[in-house]
């Protein structure tokens, strides 16, 4: 039944997105397969209802005005799929969260491209034999230390005070307002010169940043990386686990996708959105965390270009 199928499209779900494919081809795809598999469906009978109509009534004298009882249609419950319902807000939701998300980074040491990608316009190539394992490992640490403290500068939490406290220790502490980007944990997965696979945890980013996080990673070796591949791995409470494969894009496999979510998306808004309750307001235009910062790979960038 197409109100049944739309009752259920109310929530999150999560898609795989290949390579190459534009982010918009992709939900006009998914939006395609939605709208396809509900007209597929049949239609739900009309509900009726008793209305009341006045009506002539012919008599031997004169004409008279009686009430007759007729069933009609009620229109309320005929569908129109503007997109998944409540999903929408709940989007919203996890924008406020300010969610970190998981990233594979693959960087190439010996060369510097003007757009940070391996298929950019070659500007530099450099040596890497110097460039060891235990240095990448330094590196990553210092980034990570200070990505760390600018994440509590954005805050705008007093760590001074009990609740501030708590929620650094169980980790929650998250920007008040939009920030530039952060990263909340930085490791290398493989190192194989001149090869090199990190993994990112951040916030805010955007894929530029990533693969420029890369050059300067190179830079601080003392050498020039080009970014050769950027793999998201989780968004914030979605895995790949959940991510619908393109074969998987039809009304039943997102209904589906969003009925095994709405569980643990409704749990984890709880658990992110809860410690800011009762915190101070964000800060406005102008206040600290619009000042310029130094852009290195060592500290944050002073903006986020979306």
């Amino acid at each position: 039944m197409a109100s049944a199928g739309l009752a259920r499209l109310q929530g999150l779900f999560a898609v795989y997105k290949p390579p190459g494919l534009k982010w918009k081809h992709l939900r006009d795809t998914v939006e395609l397969q939605l709208l396809k598999g509900l007209n597929a469906g049949k239609p739900p009978a009309p509900k009726q209802r008793v209305r009341f109509l006045l009506e002539p009534v012919d008599s031997s004298k004169e004409k008279e005005l009686t009430l007759t009882a007729n069933r009609v249609p009620t229109l309320i419950d005929h569908p129109l799929v503007l997109g998944v319902g409540h999903g929408c807000g709940l989007l919203t939701d996890m924008y406020n969260a300010h969610l970190t998300k998981d990233y594979t980074v693959r960087g190439l040491l010996g060369k510097a491209t003007d757009d940070f990608c391996e298929d950019g316009r070659l500007v530099e190539k450099t040596t890497y034999d110097h460039v060891t394992r235990e240095k990448l490992d330094r590196i990553l640490a210092v980034i990570q230390g200070s990505h760390q403290k600018a994440l509590v500068t954005y805050s705008n939490l007093d760590l001074q005070t009990q609740e501030a406290y708590e929620m650094a220790v169980s980790g929650v502490i998250r920007p008040m307002n939009k920030s530039p980007m952060l990263i909340t944990g930085i490791r290398c997965l493989q190192f194989a010169p001149p090869e090199f696979l990190l993994e990112v945890q951040c916030m805010h980013e955007t894929q530029k940043q990533l693969r420029r996080l890369v050059h300067e990673i190179g830079l601080e070796l003392k050498s020039t990386a080009v970014c050769t591949q950027v793999r998201r791995t989780r968004d914030g409470f979605f895995t790949l686990d959940d991510a619908l494969l393109r074969t998987q894009w039809d009304l039943l496999s997102i209904q589906g996708a969003i009925q095994a979510a709405a569980p643990r998306v409704a749990a984890e808004l709880e658990k992110s959105l809860r410690p800011w309750l009762g915190t101070q307001e964000p800060p406005g235009p102008g206040q600290p965390w619009d000042s310029e910062r130094p852009r290195s790979a060592l500290e944050p960038e002073s903006h986020v270009g979306h």
